[in-house]
């Protein structure tokens, strides 16, 4: 039988393996058995007698705790079995905290094991009293924003001409009258002058290390994710147009409910205390990471099917929750995948990367912007402009289709394209008579010119 997560097979004993051990009594215990090999062959260990006295002393004296030491016989050869159960409080190996992780054991630290201590003594991060802020701290803005956003779902009852301070002590945002980080999180005013890392990066990428353009956005939850959103769908991402008639229909490249929930996802469940949230914009794809590993026992393949909520800021998701932003039945991740599926994309990836969680959401059509699709009762097509221009052009017509105010440099910028390219499109579709300028070179716009046709 091949070692799993709770399950080590060793050869030989071996001083290493207390870290082991306290991995397991740190996360859901286990079994490590002395005498076996990789694949659970039993290879007999020598000196056992010596053993079953030495590793119960040598676990209790360098951990204080106690395991299940067995000495057992097969076909004449020797194994032991060292059983670990899980400890409610925090275990250390000479002031060094492990922990198993699936199969392997790691040393926590930083902010690693902030979480884990907090999490041993019954408190997530979002949790604990921030005794820095006063409610002056909050906007109020916010407060009656998700008021309005929490009657509309229904989830928060009895909440007609209550104060701030009544709300939060019923949301479990306040303690012996103080704001909790997760009430600053959700709607302090500015939330960054106390937790730095909290605002949101979005970077327009050529590739993994040609960086475009960038912005930041910041505030609290409340507004964050919308705010977000809005900046992803205004400056990074190109809709798709097609017409009916004479009726103008716009398609964003990925589905709005997979990004909100991307979003969403990675403000909520993030490590507050790490980097800040960053997605990554490229021609064929749309990243979101945020820092903070999987809540054990989830794992990446969990996370595609109906799975349990494990937050890993318990307040914050209940306000979010109670709010309507999200799903307390932990389906985020599976309604981006459902919604992208719906839409025709490749399914989304999602995967643990430099302790933390990556989605990524693919592109129909890799590579090419669709442009502008006309359908067969209007007088040119997208096909014939890719045809007797090339498909490149087909970009900055969407972006001019999209956005009538854009500017040749405003263009430039978002494209990544040169100043000189951009200029040899536009003069292209000018002369062509797709695109005529309305106004000034700084206040004007462009009306893209499509004629209809009998059917």
């Amino acid at each position: 039988m091949p070692e799993h997560q709770n399950t080590e097979y060793k050869s030989n004993w071996h001083e290493d393996y207390l870290k082991w051990i306290c991995g397991f009594a740190n996360a859901q215990g286990g079994v490590i058995f002395i005498g076996k090999d990789d694949d659970g062959n039993i290879v007999d260990v020598k000196r056992y007698k010596k053993l079953m006295d030495d590793i119960p002393n040598k676990i209790r004296n360098a951990m204080g705790i106690t395991v299940e030491v067995n000495l057992h016989k097969e076909d004449k050869k020797h194994f032991i079995e060292i059983v670990t159960l899980p400890y409610s409080v925090p275990i250390s190996l000479r002031g060094r905290y492990y922990y198993r992780s699936g199969s392997t054991k790691q040393e926590l630290t930083g902010n690693s094991l902030n979480e884990f201590l907090l999490k041993k003594s019954g408190k997530t991060w979002d949790d604990v009293i921030e005794p820095r802020a006063v409610f002056d701290d909050i906007d109020e803005a916010s407060v009656a924003k998700f008021l309005v956003m929490a009657k509309e779902k229904g989830r928060l009852t009895e909440v007609d001409g209550i104060s701030t301070e009544q709300l939060f002590d019923k949301l479990r945002l306040v303690e012996s009258g103080q704001l909790k980080r997760a009430a600053l999180v959700l709607f302090g005013k500015d939330p960054g002058k106390f937790y730095p890392g909290i605002y949101v990066r979005i970077g327009r990428f050529r590739d993994e290390l040609d960086l475009i353009f960038q912005e930041s956005e910041e505030g609290n939850i409340i507004n964050l994710y919308q705010a977000v959103l809005n900046q992803i769908n205004h400056k990074f991402i190109i809709k798709n147009i097609t017409f009916e008639g004479m009726h103008r229909i716009e398609t964003p490249e990925y589905p709005r409910e997979a990004m909100r929930e991307a979003i969403l996802n990675a403000l909520v469940h993030r490590n507050y205390m790490g980097a800040h949230t960053q997605i990554r914009v490229y021609d064929d794809k749309i990243t979101f990471w945020n820092e903070g590993s999987l809540q054990s026992p989830l794992t990446v393949e969990s996370l595609k099917q109906s799975h349990s909520s494990r937050p890993r800021n318990i307040l914050i998701a209940d306000v979010c929750f109670k709010g309507g932003l999200i799903d307390a039945w932990g389906r985020g991740t599976v309604k981006i995948i459902e919604t992208c599926k719906q839409a025709a994309l490749p399914e989304p990836e999602i995967t643990e990367r430099d302790g933390g969680l990556l989605v990524t959401l693919f592109k129909k059509d890799v590579g090419i912007n669709v442009g502008i699709n006309v359908g067969i009762n209007v007088g040119i097509s997208s096909d014939e402009i890719r045809n007797k221009f090339g498909k490149e052009i087909i970009t900055t017509l969407n972006l001019i289709a999209q956005n009538p105010e854009y500017t040749a440099e405003q263009i430039t910028k978002i494209t990544g394209k040169t100043s000189r390219t951009i200029e040899r499109h536009i003069t292209k579709l000018k002369e062509a008579g797709i695109i005529v300028r309305r106004g000034s070179k700084k206040v004007g716009y462009w009306e893209v010119k499509i004629k209809t046709t009998e059917g």
